[in-house]
């Protein structure tokens, strides 16, 4: 095998366990998050490695059911939360 080859291998592998590893980790946080956009109200529930992760998770799953459109998504995703209840797993 040629060098760039081999190195091309290397690399592919060395990505390969990093998405392994990210995919992987045990979440540290569980976080509810409760957003009005418009006329409605969801809750939504996300775990992640960081509390800051976990909470951003939740709003955009919030936001997937309560906006409609990039331009929407982005606007209910700016949006302050009701309410934020986080508790290490």
């Amino acid at each position: 095998m040629s060098k760039s080859t081999k190195a091309t291998v290397v690399f592919l592998a060395l990505m390969v366990g990093v998405v392994v590893y990210l995919s992987l980790r045990i979440p540290a946080f569980e976080c509810e998050v409760c957003l009005t956009f418009g006329q409605e109200r969801v809750c939504r529930t996300a775990a992640s490695g960081s509390r800051k992760e976990a909470i951003e998770s939740a709003v955009t799953s919030a936001c997937g059911t309560l906006a409609s459109g990039m331009s929407e998504s982005i606007r209910c995703q700016n949006t302050r939360p009701d309410s934020v209840t986080c508790v290490p797993k």
